[in-house]
């Protein structure tokens, strides 16, 4: 066996996974503990050192995947997001571009591309996607009409909420939230427009009790999906390493026989 095989199956291996999640978790604290003034003046340089070391030993990991797998390494997704992040994480930090110390948080990210259970939760995400697209865009028809007709209706009372169309769409979407939509907006315009909770009541049922739930139906039905593809592939791993057992097996036992 090869040491890039060898070297690759060492960072592949439950111990190394558990040991990059600690550093990770060691290392968020610490990007933590720089926000405070108090911990920095009492153990400034032993926390700068921390997170110094904790993404030196990123660096090597990243440093020892380009070694075992090559060119092969880009094409892992999850490869390339752990280099990116780790790359900004290199990035300088003074004058101009002081604002990438900020983006030093992404590396905690990094624990999604480590742990399964994480990675599966991403992957069901994206693979939703494509049909949340679409629901976004139902969504957005639904508030361009909803925003349209609560402009014509009540901007003439509720100029603030509704003296515009950008103005009814941002109200519109509190209502959607249920953030104070009953005393802080439909209350008071009921107050003028007796039936207004004719136009706000279906719009609340629409929105946040259909379209909502369509979106997380999506994402737990890739989620699913993305879970079964795991434990199919699983299993066919599983059964190509017993048969290919048994042929050995076989083999043996037909070696005897001669």
């Amino acid at each position: 066996m090869s040491v890039r095989i060898r070297l690759a199956d060492w960072l592949e291996s439950p111990r190394v996974a558990t040991f990059i999640i600690a550093v990770i978790v060691v290392n968020a604290i610490t990007l933590g503990l720089e926000t405070s003034t108090y911990a920095m003046n009492a153990a400034g340089p032993l926390i700068m050192r921390i997170d110094q070391l904790c993404l030196s030993i990123f660096v090597i990991e990243i440093m020892a995947k380009l070694i075992a797998h090559r060119f092969k390494f880009f094409r892992n997704g999850w490869n390339v997001f752990d280099f990116v992040i780790v790359g900004i994480a290199l990035m300088p930090g003074a004058g101009g571009l002081s604002v990438l110390r900020a983006l030093r948080i992404l590396r905690v990210l990094r624990v999604i591309s480590v742990a399964p259970s994480l990675r599966r939760v991403v992957e069901g995400f994206v693979t939703a996607l494509p049909g949340m697209g679409s629901v976004f865009m139902l969504m957005a028809l639904i508030f361009y009409i909803g925003s349209v007709m609560a402009t014509k209706l009540f901007a003439s009372s509720f100029p603030v909420w509704f003296g515009n169309l950008g103005l009814s769409a941002y109200s519109l979407f509190q209502i959607m939230t249920l953030e104070s939509w009953s005393m802080g907006i439909v209350r008071p315009v009921m107050e003028v427009y007796p039936y207004a909770w004719m136009f706000f009541v279906p719009f609340i049922m629409v929105t946040t009790f259909a379209v909502v739930n369509l979106l997380v139906g999506l994402i737990v039905n890739s989620m699913q999906d993305a879970h079964a593809e795991e434990s199919n592939a699983a299993t066919d791993t599983y059964r190509d390493a017993v048969l290919e057992r048994l042929e050995a097996i076989e083999k043996r036992l037909a070696k005897r026989d001669l």
